[in-house]
């Protein structure tokens, strides 16, 4: 009798804000399996967003059992990535020290951006870093940890973010990809794609900051211990990672020269790839996750975290029936007008302070026309952010969209009407996952994603619709300027 010889097989697994995904794929690119761990931040006090570290390698084990469990696959090759840029810090034996302080969505950090462009000049960081400082910056965060909490920080020594933390778990390598770097502004110099001593002596005295390598190189290999641990085999490589929205840009192929994606997740983002570097204080300027690449970046810092919240608030309904009632609510939800500020606002806005407004309610609005306003709000600040892009040099050619959101059409279709932007899909759109499982797969063989993942549909907009958001996307954006004020007041309430 003649036995099935195993499948061989890369694994990819993504750290999210709400969960943990894991992907089981052939070198063909066929996804054999997936799993999911969900979770929640902690939020230990206003506009605080932490994790700690044991929740990441905690999930990467049972993921990595659960998808190998029935045995019918041999893994070669590991990929990794995770939300960021986050601080993990931890003591000369790699113990961390506090859970790790998340990425933008986290806003404590406003008095040490402060100080820190009063010290190195707000424009100085523009031109070496790419960005301006902003509460997405990991520098600004370990500012805070050093003077919020010295004794603490004393004993700090190395940096980690999710990514590089599986990666230290796996293979015992202390790296830190290229991308990741140039998010710790003002560590990173995004010309000489290096961290910039004087810099770092100043915003991390202390900290080991590890060797840098592209996101697609391989960090080391899993050791015996970690094989013990999630059951996967030992001397496999494992990739050096990256963040996930540009894991997510690398499985849809959005990584050339004028492309757009945006990421439909718990937040939004949008990663634009640019032939040469470019610079705005509204957005970001990074090195992209494969060697010679520049991004202009943006973020908003809800999306789908809005939407869970009105299904919390709706008990008993799911996403699926909101989504039928929003299609049924129809273009401008039923005069409702949403802006989605909040956990504060990222890109174009770039206020820790903004907050949710929902202008026009009436006693006979819906359930539906409060879903069908908040996904119009996510593509209204898609527009905002696109103008912006293109006011800063960019030059958007396709736009491809990825993530959980894309799953239905009528997300993906609100976007492209208020756009005016057709959106190609591709056939996987899990996301980082499977991103993060073709650079595993290219460590060991010659994985196209356009072999991999070929396109399934485009979203085109309606004129009609169109117009009419046109109308609608002036007044949101009237309505920030015009409740600025208020809503300021009230977050410095809400913060004391």
């Amino acid at each position: 009798m003649v036995l099935d010889m195993p499948r061989n097989a890369v694994i990819g697994v993504d750290i999210g804000t709400s969960s943990s995904k894991g992907v089981l794929v052939g070198l063909d690119g066929a996804l054999i399996r997936s799993a999911v761990r969900e979770h929640r931040p902690a939020r230990p006090g206003p506009g605080h967003f932490e994790m700690d570290a044991s929740v990441w390698w905690r999930e990467f084990t049972e993921l990595a059992r659960e998808l190998t469990g029935p045995g019918d696959t041999t893994v070669v090759a590991v990929g990794v990535s995770g939300m960021g840029p986050c601080v993990l810090l931890t003591d000369e034996n790699d113990t961390p020290l506090r859970p790790a302080i998340l990425y933008g969505v986290d806003t404590r950090s406003v008095r040490q951006i402060e100080r820190i462009e009063e010290r190195l000049g707000a424009g100085e960081i523009i031109r070496r870093s790419g960005s301006a400082l902003s509460t997405q910056a990991a520098g600004p965060k370990i500012a805070w940890i050093a003077e919020e909490e010295p004794e603490l920080y004393a004993r700090a020594r190395r940096l980690y973010m999710p990514s590089s933390w599986l990666v230290r778990q796996l293979t015992g390598a202390y790296v830190l990809d290229h991308h990741s770097a140039s998010q710790c502004t003002p560590l990173y110099d995004t010309h000489a794609c290096e961290w910039y001593a004087p810099w770092a002596a100043e915003v991390a005295p202390g900290i080991e900051l590890p060797p840098l390598a592209w996101s697609g190189e391989a960090a080391g290999t899993v050791t015996a211990e970690a094989a013990r641990e999630t059951g996967l085999p030992a001397g496999i490589p494992v990739t050096t990672g990256t963040i996930d929205a540009w894991a997510e840009a690398l499985s849809v192929a959005a990584q050339n020269t004028g492309d757009l994606m945006l990421m439909y997740g718990t937040t939004m983002f949008l990663v634009h790839t640019v032939p040469k570097p470019l610079t705005s204080p509204s957005l970001w300027g990074t090195v992209g996750a494969l060697p010679g690449t520049r991004n202009l970046a943006g973020g908003m810092a809800t999306s789908g975290a809005v939407t869970n919240w009105l299904r919390d608030l709706f008990d008993g309904a799911d996403h699926t029936e909101l989504t039928r009632l929003a299609a049924e609510s129809g273009p401008g939800a039923g005069g409702l007008l949403m802006l989605p500020y909040f956990s504060g606002e990222r890109t174009p806005v770039m206020d820790p302070h903004a907050r949710g407004v929902i202008a026009g309610l009436t006693l006979s609005h819906t359930r539906g026309d409060l879903y069908r306003a908040a996904l119009e709000a996510t593509g209204f600040g898609v527009r905002h952010n696109v103008e912006v892009i293109e006011e800063a040099g960019g030059d958007i050619r396709r736009v491809v969209a990825v993530g959980g959101g894309t799953q239905g059409s009528l997300w993906t279709q609100i976007v492209s009407d208020i756009t005016g932007r057709p959106q190609e899909l591709r056939t996987i759109t899990i996301g980082a996952s499977y991103g993060g499982a073709l650079l595993a797969a290219q460590l060991v063989g010659d994985a196209s994603v356009d072999d991999w993942n070929p396109v399934r549909e485009t979203v085109t907009p309606r004129a009609e619709n169109t117009a009419r958001y046109d109308a609608l996307y002036a007044l949101y954006r009237r309505l920030y300027p015009d409740t600025a004020d208020a809503v300021h007041t009230l977050a410095a309430l809400q913060e004391r």
